[in-house]
């Protein structure tokens, strides 16, 4: 038994899964049809399985595959349902190439990336997260810093004031790995409540902070199928911070990053 997911898109935050996969909407592709196309033209040296492919309400384009004996079962996001057949082959084969180890064709890739990177199906995405995902935070006032204080103190030097107001807080779990997160489908900042501690000096909540709203001012930007996430005037402005390789040091030892 082999199972992979395939979560071609941003981060993020998973609404629980449904116990039955949603009804192919009417006039839709059956996916399942698209998987078998696609195994037959990949050319593979196995006795064709029997697909079972199910749409189901992610808060995103997450996708999985499972594999077990001849059985292959596959979920994919419901925002799929109504893609054109081109896009949802271009899925199946990447999904096929990595279930078996093969290497999916840069056609494929580039095909699902192109729609993925759609601003309509952008939209979609977000929408989804917004209405299907939920953030959960501590309140912005922690026991040692006040997320909120910083906040404004951070927008009137810095931003002249003019960053809209976003929902803060600190994270639900002592994180060590991502220790500072802007998500821009629910507008919220969240820092590692690991920080929230007289250990850790005030700069250093403060960069991160600043780090976090640089995302508001400067959205994720594309250049072809890539995802730009710190553009280079992001990565200008950040220096702007006055102790910003401090900082940056100082959070090297930690191992942590930040989103």
């Amino acid at each position: 038994m082999e199972q992979l997911s395939l979560p071609l898109d941003l981060p993020v935050d998973r609404a629980p899964d449904s116990p039955h996969g949603a009804p192919t909407p009417a006039g839709a592709a059956d996916p399942a049809v698209a998987f078998v196309r696609v195994f037959r033209r990949m050319g593979l040296k196995r006795p064709l399985p029997d697909f079972r492919v199910e749409y189901h309400a992610y808060a995103g384009l997450r996708s999985t595959v499972l594999l077990r004996d001849n059985q292959v079962r596959v979920r994919l996001s419901d925002l799929l349902a109504e893609s054109p057949p081109i896009v949802l082959e271009a899925l199946a084969e990447i999904l096929l190439a990595k279930l078996f180890r093969r290497p999916a064709s840069r056609e494929a890739r580039e095909c699902y990336l192109a729609y993925v990177f759609k601003e309509s199906t952008r939209q979609r995405i977000e929408e989804a997260r917004r209405e299907r995902g939920g953030k959960i935070q501590r309140p912005a006032r922690g026991w040692f810093f006040n997320l909120e204080e910083i906040f404004e103190d951070l927008n009137r030097r810095f931003f002249k004031g003019e960053l809209p107001p976003v929902r803060l807080g600190w994270s639900a779990q002592l994180s060590r790995t991502i220790l500072g997160h802007y998500d821009a489908a629910h507008h919220t900042i969240t820092i590692s409540r690991l920080l929230d501690s007289p250990r850790f000096p005030r700069y250093l909540v403060e960069y991160l902070m600043f780090h976090e709203m640089l995302h508001i001012k400067y959205p994720v930007e594309r250049q072809g199928h890539r995802r730009v996430v710190h553009s280079r005037q992001f990565r200008e402005e950040e220096k702007l911070f006055p102790k910003y390789e401090l900082a940056r040091r100082r959070l090297r030892r930690m191992s942590g990053r930040m989103e």
